[in-house]
Formats: C-alpha cells, structure tokens, sequence
C-alpha cells in the first residue's frame, strides 16, 4: 500500500504538470492558428476588395448601357426600321449582360436578382413597345413609343438596381 501512495506521489504531480501545461499550450496554439486565420482573412480582403469594386464598377456601368434613352441612343442609326432597331437594342442587351456575367461572383445574390430583373424588364419594356407600332414602322416610331413608356413609369427597373448596386458598394465599404 505504501509503495502505491509513493508512486502516486510522483505521477499525480507529474499529471498535473503535464495536464497544465498541454492546456497551457493548447491555448496559444488556439490563439496563433486564429492570428494566422485573421491574418489570412485581411490578405484575402486585400485582394478582393479591388475586384469586389471594378465589379460594382462594372454592373454601373452596364445598369447605364441598357438603361433605355442610352440605349436608344446609341443603338438608333437613322432608317432602321422599328423591328430592326427592337432586335438589335434587345441583341445589346443580351451581349452586354453576357459579357458581364461573371460579375456575379463578387455581388451578392439580392443585388445580381435586381441586375437581371432590370435586363429582363427592359427587354420586356422594349418588346412591350414593338407590339404599338405597326410592322412597317420607322424606328423612330418605336423610339417614341419607348420615350413614352419611360415617362409613364416612376422609376425604371435600371434605376432600382443601380440603386441597389450601390447600397451594397457602399456596406462593402
């Protein structure tokens, strides 16, 4: 019995040192690998942050492209007739947003449903226009019809998401 109690005298000391310090450890182990994971975070957000920005950059940019009187503008040459000048501003559209789909990356999803709801409703808008003129119209029939229209609507679903595109630039920020 007396040989048990001297060599629990040995190891329970030992146990608690060991114990003690293998907590000891475990805990600056814990606070290093979460220094190193912060420390990971802030190299990623470095990186990211530009691209996250030219990708707001980029949604701007294309939100305005398709916003109808610009592209209306840009599109119109003079003697088209209105269903040409309707496929080639519905043509532009899709082309634009196709160059631009991997955008969506950096946004998030809420934002990138309001960039694709404005295409959409723009296209929509467009088609909706083609329907009023007869089929032998000049495009300038169809881009009054279009003015028309933008004038009846409080605000154009370009504009919602160009507002919605810069909430979020702004949080990110």
């Amino acid at each position: 019995m007396e040989d048990v109690l001297d060599i629990f005298k040995y190891i329970l000391p030992s146990v608690v040192t060991f114990l003690a310090a293998y907590f000891i450890i475990k805990a600056f182990l814990d606070r290093e690998y979460k220094n190193k994971l912060m420390d990971l975070r802030m190299q990623n957000q470095s990186l990211i942050t530009p691209i996250r920005l030219q990708s707001y950059e980029r949604m701007v940019l294309f939100l305005e492209r398709i916003a109808l009187t610009q592209l209306v503008t840009r599109v119109h040459k003079s003697g088209m007739s209105a269903r040409l000048l309707q496929n080639e501003m519905v043509k532009t559209i899709r082309a634009e947003f196709e160059h631009n789909l991997s955008q969506q990356i950096y946004i998030t999803q809420q934002t990138w449903d309001a960039i694709k709801t404005a295409k959409e409703e723009t296209i929509r808008a467009i088609n909706i226009a083609s329907t009023k003129v007869p089929d032998d119209a000049a495009g300038l029939d169809l881009i009054n019809v279009i003015f028309e229209l933008v004038t009846k609507v409080e605000k154009l679903p370009t504009d919602i998401a160009l507002e919605r595109v810069k909430l979020e630039a702004k949080q990110t920020f």
